[in-house]
């Protein structure tokens, strides 16, 4: 599929079209993550930097999960 690139305003953009949309589950106001691969750029509606923070946070509290259990009583 192409997007061609188009002036808007003092910008440049490119409209995506509705079945990539419909397939990505992203509208207006929904904010889409670019990130960088070997063979390109990905855009995604899920945060990456988010994903590494939850990886995180699971190791975390695998860690310390039996002080976790006591606080929470």
């Amino acid at each position: 599929m192409k997007l061609k690139i188009r002036k808007i305003g003092n910008s440049l953009g490119a409209s995506i079209p509705r079945e990539i949309l419909d397939k990505l589950q992203v509208g207006e106001g929904d904010i889409l993550y670019v990130t960088e691969t070997p063979d390109g750029v990905q855009l995604t509606p899920y945060d990456p930097e988010f994903e590494k923070v939850m990886e995180a946070a699971k190791d975390v509290t695998y860690h310390y999960r039996n002080a976790l259990r006591k606080l929470a009583q």
